[in-house]
């Protein structure tokens, strides 16, 4: 099978054919974007200081360094995925009024990304856990900083990625949820279990 590459700007061609579970990887920009900055664009109503039509966003708080003799440059150091559930109350106007193609973030959306998702033809996926130090190798340059004032988890740092991934789509163009469809069969055999285990311990009383 084919190794699947999006890259920015992220045309809806390139991702109305994907479908939960594909894993695909990003070459381009990405910019780091969570909890305040949503509230920020959503809440206050602040234009945010970044262009993402057609780009890609990751909820992470990243750690960050200067490059040493270098004026003005940064390196990524660490940069992992933070629980994307916190931004699910923002995320249906976040990608109605952004134009975001790629979501990256840990974790399962809700019913509002969805529904965004397949009005507005994005995809969410998420990055594997725990891997925080071995996805910096895959951004190559920071290009910008937005927001320094919330200090360095929350700034949208912008950066040039080569190949970032493996990215797992969890929420695809057409509303489908990995994660819930998942819960419906992990319920299912739970209940099949939980039928076994009575039948075998019905003598306790």
């Amino acid at each position: 099978m084919a190794k699947i590459i999006l890259h920015t700007p992220i045309k809806d061609e390139d991702i109305k054919n994907l479908k939960i579970g594909d894993i695909v990887y990003l070459t381009g920009h990405i910019t780091t974007c969570r909890d305040v900055a949503h509230r920020r664009l959503i809440e206050e109503k602040r234009e945010l200081p970044v262009d993402l039509k057609g780009g890609a966003i990751f909820h992470a708080g990243p750690i960050v360094r200067p490059i040493a003799g270098e004026k003005d440059r940064f390196e990524m150091v660490s940069i992992g995925p933070t629980t994307s559930m916190r931004m699910e109350k923002f995320e249906k106007a976040f990608i109605k009024e952004t134009g975001v193609k790629l979501i990256v973030g840990k974790g399962g959306m809700g019913e509002g990304t969805q529904e965004a998702c397949k009005e507005d033809t994005c995809i969410f996926c998420v990055f594997p856990a725990g891997c925080a130090v071995a996805s910096a190798v895959n951004f190559k340059k920071i290009i910008g900083r937005k927001w320094e004032d919330l200090g360095m988890p929350e700034t949208l740092w912008t950066s040039e990625v080569d190949t970032l991934g493996p990215l797992i789509v969890a929420i695809d163009t057409h509303g489908d949820n990995l994660f819930e469809e998942n819960k419906k069969k992990y319920r299912k055999t739970a209940e099949q279990v939980y039928a076994e285990i009575s039948k075998q311990v019905g003598f306790i009383k």
